[in-house]
């Protein structure tokens, strides 16, 4: 199928239900993501910037109210998204798409008119914007030289939803795709390992570029071909449009940390559970794993982001408390004297069985030594909820009223779920921004 016509063409009708199905999954789990990390700094910080810098109307700031541009809105909430590393992630492109999408989506409701959008529509455009993201991203991967971040090429599944709905031309759409890639954000994803901060995946600025991009197109602004969608060498990842579904190939997190980190998790936690472990009777811990994963190396991260960019950490907090989310990932968390003591017990070895199978697969193998000098070992290891085994949709509904209920009243928090999950029969997507904007009802939010 031709892209333009995809972008601007597709209907929910055109979808087989294995796609209407994940759909309504990934935009569960992201909203939910969205929602726990407003408790974070970097949360915070984005969102006070939005409103200062950004500001304007058309769009509004998610469990804050303040109205900002479109723009500033999908900047603030996909940051705030990206700054819980626990939304959905697609492998072959070893980045996440979702997490810039569904803001950039929220944020242009009202383009189309002051009426808004349906909830078929809405969660259509998501679609669309996933096949563009992901094919981008593997072009991308297959022609530059580096590993960049996941807002150098979901900042076009941005645009393609911008181009959608304001319903612009072939030309203006082929415009907005150029100026979204000329103008997304090509950062280097392994400085961000080496050295985590508030910068994340990128996806807040490929949000903001993205959104951008259709708003400018839309008004003549012109920019460069995009090389990953119009070069020769990248047509392949084009050829199936309409036919494959890239947003079937998403795989969803249950743990807020790095996904490479996460084998190793699992690995660790099953030991645990078939031999009866308890952490004071650990002497030590190996984790074998692939040249990626032994980067994630910080024993004793200073901030949440360096925890969620760390593998001895996480994983002795898993060992310790069976859960990894925010309360397990905060500040506060951080000085805990019994998860440091378990993590400095983690040894991080690279092991070149893994490396040649990744990025394909992403393995790791633990043994546990106790202080009795018995070992266990987990032998190969994948992360739960790995594309061969994911999650059922109540384990996705969980995980979303886990993370909406520190923030949300019950009733909220339920129509909220329920307008979610049924988002195809809304007659006005809006009835999402009326849950999700208004300020939290209780417990903690960063200020």
């Amino acid at each position: 199928m031709v892209l333009h016509e995809f972008i601007h063409e597709s209907r929910w009708e055109d979808f087989p239900s294995e796609v209407h199905r994940q759909a309504r999954r990934c935009l569960l789990d992201t909203a939910g993501i969205g929602i726990g990390g407003r408790r974070t700094k970097l949360s915070a910080v984005i969102h006070d910037f939005a409103a200062a810098g950004f500001g304007g109307a058309g769009a509004s700031l998610w469990l804050d109210g303040r109205p900002v541009s479109p723009p500033g809105a999908a900047l603030a909430n996909a940051a705030t998204i990206d700054s819980l590393d626990m939304h959905d992630s697609c492998r072959p492109v070893k980045g996440h798409a979702g997490v810039a999408l569904l803001p950039a989506a929220l944020a242009t409701l009202f383009l189309a008119g002051p009426q808004g959008i349906s909830g078929r529509e809405l969660v259509t455009s998501l679609v669309v914007g996933y096949e563009v993201a992901i094919r981008a991203g593997k072009a991308l991967h297959a022609t530059a030289c580096d590993y960049h971040t996941s807002g150098a090429w979901n900042a076009l599944g941005c645009a393609a939803i911008v181009a959608r709905r304001l319903g612009l031309s072939e030309s203006q759409t082929r415009h907005a795709l150029g100026i979204a890639e000329y103008h997304g954000p090509r950062s280097q994803m392994m400085r961000c390992i080496d050295h985590p901060t508030m910068l994340k995946d990128g996806s807040g600025w490929g949000a903001m570029a993205g959104v951008s991009a259709g708003l400018l197109a839309g008004r003549g602004f012109t920019g460069a071909p995009a090389l990953t969608v119009e070069e020769a060498q990248v047509a392949p990842f084009w050829e199936d449009l309409g036919s494959h579904w890239s947003i079937l190939e998403q795989y969803f997190k249950p743990y807020a940390v790095c996904y490479w980190a996460q084998p190793a998790i699992a690995g660790a936690l099953q030991l645990q559970r078939e031999h009866s472990l308890q952490a004071e009777d650990i002497h030590s811990i190996r984790v074998f794993t692939f040249h990626e994963a032994s980067r994630l190396a910080a024993t004793r991260p200073a901030d949440t982001e360096q925890a969620q960019y760390s593998l001895p950490f996480p994983l002795a907090a898993a060992l310790i408390y069976h859960r990894l989310g925010y309360d397990e990932l905060s500040d506060r968390a951080l000085q805990d004297p019994v998860v440091l003591e378990l993590a400095e017990k983690v040894d991080l070895i690279e092991d070149e069985t893994f490396n040649a199978r990744f990025p394909a697969d992403r393995l790791s193998r633990v043994v546990i030594e106790t202080s009795q000098g018995v070992t266990f070992d987990s032998g190969e290891t994948r992360a739960w909820w790995d594309l061969s085994d994911p999650p059922e949709d109540d384990a996705l509904r969980a995980k979303f009223r886990e993370l909406a209920g520190a923030l949300l009243a019950p009733a909220r928090m339920n129509a909220l779920e329920e307008a979610l999950w049924n988002c195809a029969r809304l007659p006005h997507a809006s009835a999402i921004l009326d849950l999700l904007v208004p300020p939290p009802d209780g417990g903690e939010v960063q200020r």
